[in-house]
């Protein structure tokens, strides 16, 4: 049960993944990506969370005053399959309330490198999105990362844990780094006008 839902809880930024070199580049590990960017920018390095299988990096994110906002960003460590259990120790452990709680992930029904952002919602067969809802529920913010179709007859499987082509490695800092700006945008302005300038 949340605790509170005021403006002052902090956001818990999830960027979805798998750990491990071999996974690094994936498409599936967009989330990751965009976690490490907005690591960067808060100043900090990611860290083992106490007894959570999850990496934490805390920080604060806007403007100083009002709008100034406290985030943890999570990279669970689990494999994309079992999310929800990370996700959600975090959440208890920093009093999150769920519609606080943000997930960025890669999305196969989305083009390359468009962005969605929307406030619950199916998990469309997203493995990580699907513990999470099975965690806590389906209440929380996902930022969707576009990654299109496997061509021809690829097994969905096989696309997602392939790494970037080099054609879409020319644009993927561009549209991590735009990402990232939606998350901020989110977090400090709030889903309609993150959705009103990033949704494409």
């Amino acid at each position: 049960m949340d605790v509170t839902t005021d403006a002052a809880a902090p956001w818990l930024i999830v960027g979805l993944g798998n750990p491990g070199p071999e996974y690094a580049g994936n498409r599936h590990n967009v989330g990751f990506m965009v976690a490490d960017l907005l690591a960067d920018r808060v100043g900090g390095r990611f860290k083992r969370a106490g007894r959570a299988q999850a990496q934490v990096v805390e920080g604060r994110v806007g403007p100083p005053g009002p709008s100034n906002r406290r985030v943890i960003l999570a990279k669970p460590m689990s494999y994309m399959n079992l999310s929800g259990g990370p996700v959600s120790a975090l959440r208890d452990f920093y009093k999150v309330p769920v519609a606080h709680v943000v997930a960025v992930h890669d999305e196969l029904d989305i083009d390359y490198g468009m962005l969605r952002l929307k406030l619950g919602g199916g998990d469309n067969g997203h493995n990580g999105l699907k513990s999470m809802t099975k965690a806590f529920g389906a209440d929380y913010h996902r930022v969707r990362f576009g990654i299109g179709r496997p061509p021809g007859r690829m097994p969905v499987a096989d696309f997602v844990l392939k790494d970037f082509s080099s054609a879409e490695r020319k644009e993927l800092d561009y549209l991590v780094d735009r990402a990232a700006d939606a998350v901020e945008c989110l977090v400090i302005d709030g889903l309609e006008r993150a959705r009103s300038t990033y949704n494409s």
